[in-house]
């Protein structure tokens, strides 16, 4: 009898979260997690430390289109990159599960529905905490009741731009953040949350919210510095029979009924891809020649409005415009979401552009408010991950960006007339790997998707991929709990399926 029910490969939000929920109804399972612990210590909080030092980053090298060495930003550790997110937890839209048509193309239907997670959005946010009011929000979808916890209350600066909005006819509506603010913990909304490791464990990540329960349950090994080399599949490929792990400098193999496979969208493709062998020429999962392809990313941009007034605020976070997510009278395709980003300080600003004289840098961040644009980046299958002699390739072309321009355009506008006469703009679309999803997609067919609705691959009837790879569209708002939600409707097909209950 095998010690393991379940082996579910990373302890990101994925493998986190579907950990908890199999553990709490009886399951057993282990978490093979290639990083280890961040530590909670001052350096959480510097911004020396985090973005000039990379601390906490991994230290790896991937390849672009043309075969260029990049570093990715990768964070390789227990919690995943939600260890580093600014907790901005919001829910698709009801018409993103649908095929929609963009400027750029299509954007695809999802094999299921909102109605079919929206219990699960429920629930996910009460797992994560999250503090909101969408009652504003003009795309806001349908809800069975409010936040679980009131919005986090804007600072006067911040409120005045709001005013200054609403005045435009904006609908500048309150972030979904998951922060142990007010009556939630002892959260206190600091600088340091948007980028950075939380040293008081009061931003609700995958450690915090899903991670410490399941492990609390008696039901959870969790092993670290445990590298996942490759899937071990049965002489007939239609199962993995095992997994092998680089472990403390050996190679062991562990086997269990049931594998779920939760690296993030590239590094789980690259797992697959290196497992290829005889029963499964093209990779694991891979018979439909899918996995690694059509990854995406949101195309992205940083906008910092400057005026002469001093931002003295400590906790940005706080405001979401969806107004032009499906497009506007002129424009009508979608164009996407604008969010506020955490208060951006000077050392950050100079960290990334190298030729900014640091005093430069330094103004700006005091006289700055800080806004990104996300939009769609619609899936392409010539945007993929492949192995170049063992090593991850990322190559991406840029598409859909004619909707991102103008959401741009309009934002720059309505910062220019709210009181902020220069806008400066920076695309991060170079190399981006942020909310990187759509490697090993849901579909109906299994020529054309690597996983049903529920993460089953359709190859392998007892592996599941549960991380954002599963996503057969990008949407345009963060993608966290929107796997916190797919994670727990699949652990509940696993529990229904493979051990004959009900969560």
């Amino acid at each position: 009898m095998a010690d393991h029910d379940v082996i579910i490969i990373g302890s990101g939000v994925g493998g986190s979260v579907t950990a908890r929920r199999l553990a709490e109804n009886g399951a057993r399972v282990l978490i093979l997690e290639r990083g280890d612990f961040v530590p909670r210590e001052p350096e959480n909080w510097s911004v020396d430390t985090v973005f000039f030092q990379k601390k906490y980053k991994a230290k790896d090298t991937w390849l672009d289109k043309n075969g260029n060495a990049f570093d990715p930003g990768a964070y390789y550790n227990v919690g995943g990159s939600t260890k580093f997110y600014g907790a901005a937890l919001f829910r698709l839209r009801e018409r993103d599960f649908e095929m929609i048509e963009h400027k750029g193309g299509i954007s695809p239907a999802w094999p299921m529905r909102y109605s079919d997670l929206e219990p699960y959005y429920d629930e996910a946010e009460r797992m994560f905490r999250v503090h909101g009011d969408d009652s504003t929000d003009k795309t806001a979808p349908h809800r069975n009741g409010p936040y679980p916890f009131p919005p986090v209350p804007s600072e006067p600066i911040v409120a005045k731009l709001a005013e200054r909005l609403r005045s435009q006819g904006i609908s500048a509506s309150p972030m979904p953040n998951g922060v142990n603010s007010g009556a939630a913990g002892t959260c206190i909304l600091c600088r340091t949350c948007d980028g950075f490791p939380c040293k008081i464990a009061q931003k609700n990540d995958a450690e915090t919210c899903a991670l410490e329960p399941a492990l609390a349950t008696g039901r959870v090994e969790l092993r670290t510095k445990a590298f996942a080399r490759k899937l071990i599949l049965s002489g007939d490929g239609k199962k993995v029979d095992a997994v092998e792990v680089e472990e403390n400098g050996e190679v062991k193999l562990y086997s269990a009924p049931l594998f779920v496979v939760s690296c993030n969208a590239v590094n789980t493709s690259a797992l697959l891809l290196r497992s290829a062998n005889g029963a499964a020429s093209k990779g694991v999962a891979n018979s439909s020649d899918t996995v690694g392809r059509h990854y995406m990313v949101h195309n992205q941009t940083a906008l910092m409005g400057l005026s002469h007034r001093v931002n003295s605020t400590k906790f940005q976070k706080t405001l979401a415009i969806n107004d032009w997510y499906f497009g506007d009278a002129a424009f009508p395709w979608p164009m996407g979401h604008m969010q506020m980003l955490g208060k951006l300080q000077g050392g950050m600003l100079t960290a990334n552009v190298p030729y900014l004289p640091r005093f430069v840098g330094n103004e700006m961040a005091r006289h700055g408010m800080d806004w990104i644009a996300l939009s769609e980046d619609l899936p392409d299958p010539n945007n993929r991950v492949t192995l170049v002699d063992g090593k991850i390739k990322l190559a991406v072309t840029l598409n859909n960006m004619e909707g991102h321009l103008e959401l741009v355009k309009r934002m720059k506008r309505a910062l220019q007339r709210a009181g902020y006469p220069i806008v400066v703009t920076k695309s991060l679309v170079a190399h981006a790997t942020a909310h990187q999803c759509g490697t090993a997609r849901m579909g109906s067919d299994p020529a054309t998707s690597v996983l049903d609705q529920h993460c089953r691959t359709w190859d392998h009837q007892n592996l599941f991929i549960i991380d954002a790879s599963f996503f057969p569209s990008s949407a345009a708002v963060n993608p966290a709990l929107t796997i916190v939600a797919q994670s727990l409707r699949a652990a509940d097909h696993i529990l229904a399926t493979e051990f004959k209950k009900t969560a």
